[in-house]
């Protein structure tokens, strides 16, 4: 994913910040913007339930450097796939905003099953709490004048606090049916 951000950079750096929201006139609105920290601390206070994700939060080792460079690339990227190229391409041919919403959010919940390829109940919860993420983040979007801005920093900050725990989790099979195991 970092290549495709570098270059998309390199070649094109006001165009590309431009199309992701990054420029003035383009950023969003207010409420988008405080809509996105409330779903920021939603998500992030819902996964600290699990031990790992609390104990990794703001822990800060390599593992947190790794989530941070993942975090970049995943909050752009998504971003623009699931929010920009999805949702502009159902409103472009006529699609309602429910179902922009809904068609984003199972989008981007799917794609999160990879989280279920060793455990099923874990693919389960992914799927589910990306899907409704992925819904919240489209409403940001669209009352955000479908600014990208306010959702890559949201899915930025998110799979920077919560991504090294979970991997941690994942790795001792803690992660349960919406809840922690405890074995």
């Amino acid at each position: 994913m970092g290549p495709v951000i570098l270059i998309s950079l390199i070649s094109d750096a006001a165009g590309f910040l431009s199309y992701i929201g990054f420029v003035d006139g383009n950023i969003g609105t207010s409420f988008s913007w405080f809509l996105a920290a409330i779903i920021v601390f939603l998500y992030c206070a819902s996964a600290s339930k699990i031990s790992d994700v609390k104990l990794y939060m703001f822990k800060f080792d390599l593992l947190k450097f790794v989530a941070v460079l993942a975090a970049v690339c995943a909050g752009i990227l998504e971003e623009v796939i699931f929010r920009k190229w999805v949702m502009d391409y159902l409103n472009a041919n006529d699609y309602s905003l429910v179902l922009q919403v809904v068609l984003s959010g199972l989008s981007f919940g799917a794609v999160h099953l990879l989280w279920g390829v060793k455990n099923l109940a874990a693919g389960i919860n992914a799927i589910i709490s990306t899907s409704i993420l992925g819904a919240a983040l489209a409403i940001v979007y669209i009352v955000g004048d479908r600014s990208l801005a306010p959702c890559i920093i949201a899915h930025f900050i998110i799979t920077a606090l919560i991504e090294p725990g979970l991997i941690i989790a994942a790795k001792n099979d803690r992660l349960g049916y919406w809840s922690e195991k405890t074995n």
